[in-house]
């Protein structure tokens, strides 16, 4: 236990002071993020988490928090939350479930920054997203989509169309799994779909082979999210909440995915706590990422927002600093990078052509070569600190 005077600040954005998290008790704390997008002050109360964020992903910390009143508030160290889980399941669960709704909202607020534009999670989102994929002509991926959307039971003309659609394209594609199966483990070849925005679903995945994209369509543009790779999870806020998907899940090479239900899942919150722990890491690491790609958003030059995003994938894997790995080789082109960004396809071939005139970086195969992972890191905190201003 641990009593904050009124003023009193329990942790301050940007620093390193993440080994450990707070449990409010009594009295309620401010929070305040000094940048980004949306509101960014709200205030918190007994039950809420201080720093868990920042704790549980090891990143710095991403918002202050001082003590609007007195305050009475329990600190866990990072390393005592197994023995926290084992001892307390529903205080891990209620980390869990707080993570996934602020998932959910910091999702809008992506889209509503990045695209000035909210997507609503209904069944024409659906069909929205296989109209998309079908004029882009990835076939594998539309024909999914057109599937799930019919699963709706959807009438009228859009409901006509898409059977049309879906007879035409089924027998020309790769897809696979447009039911859910009771097997544990599923392959998916590249470009296939796992699940699509807005589509009802209440399994969680792990990667144990290949890569996944992350992504939204909004107003006929795609919007990468993230790239997973082996070891990350992904679908466990609708498992979780029990509400529509909030992105697509795509293959982006062919991978092998451990499948995680509703039935499973709580046997796995009672007997294992080392999973959940990796799952309340695995959701704080990628809110973490969205506070920081909200923060990318509000930045206006596209060469910066581009430098920006590259950081934050460095970042993401904690290159860098005194002892860290100072050149970073990375499977993402130059587009890729505009996409993650959600920079409108006009304005693709300038920012990538500025990018490519700046020195630290190369194209190597294709692939950006980043030569100082520090000095990438210095530069895009420069950009966020001046647009703050």
């Amino acid at each position: 236990m641990i009593n904050f005077r009124q003023g009193t600040y329990l942790v301050v954005e940007g620093k390193a002071d993440t080994d450990h998290f707070y449990i409010i008790q009594k009295g309620s704390v401010q929070i305040i993020k000094s940048s980004g997008v949306g509101d960014n002050s709200t205030t918190y109360g007994p039950g809420d988490f201080v720093g868990v964020v920042s704790c549980m992903s090891g990143h710095l910390q991403i918002e202050t928090a001082i003590a609007a009143t007195d305050v009475v508030a329990i600190s866990v160290k990072k390393e005592q939350y197994s023995d926290l889980i084992s001892q307390n399941t529903p205080i891990a669960l209620k980390i869990i479930k707080s993570f996934a709704n602020r998932m959910r909202t910091m999702n809008q607020m992506l889209t509503k920054a990045t695209l000035n534009s909210v997507v609503i999670d209904d069944r024409t989102q659906i069909f929205k997203v296989a109209r998309y994929y079908e004029k882009t002509s990835r076939n594998d991926i539309a024909a999914f989509a057109y599937y799930q959307f019919l699963k709706t039971k959807p009438e009228g003309e859009a409901a006509e169309f898409a059977k049309k659609q879906f007879v035409s394209l089924k027998p020309r594609t790769h897809a696979v799994y447009y039911e859910p199966t009771e097997e544990t483990t599923r392959e998916y070849p590249k470009d296939t779909m796992i699940f699509s925005e807005a589509q009802s679903g209440s399994d969680m995945f792990i990667i144990q082979r290949g890569e996944v994209a992350i992504s939204k369509v909004v107003k006929g543009e795609e919007v990468t999210l993230a790239v997973l790779k082996k070891g990350d999870m992904f679908g466990e806020m609708a498992l979780i909440e029990n509400k529509p998907r909030s992105a697509c899940a795509i293959a982006h090479s062919d991978c092998v995915l451990m499948v995680i239900n509703r039935s499973n899942f709580n046997q796995m919150v009672s007997t294992q706590p080392q999973l959940i722990a990796k799952l309340t890491t695995t959701l704080a690491d990628r809110l973490w990422s969205m506070y920081r790609q909200l923060d990318n958003a509000s930045l206006t030059e596209p060469v910066e927002k581009l430098v920006d995003i590259l950081s934050l994938q460095a970042e993401k894997q904690r290159l860098g600093g005194a002892i860290g790995t100072h050149t970073m080789q990375t499977d993402l082109t130059p587009k890729d990078l505009a996409n993650m960004c959600a920079l409108p396809s006009h304005l693709h071939p300038k920012a990538i052509y500025d990018f490519q005139q700046l020195s630290n970086y190369r194209i190597q195969d294709g692939k950006i070569f980043v030569k100082d992972v520090n000095e990438l890191i210095k530069q895009a905190a420069f950009y966020r600190k001046n647009n703050a201003k």
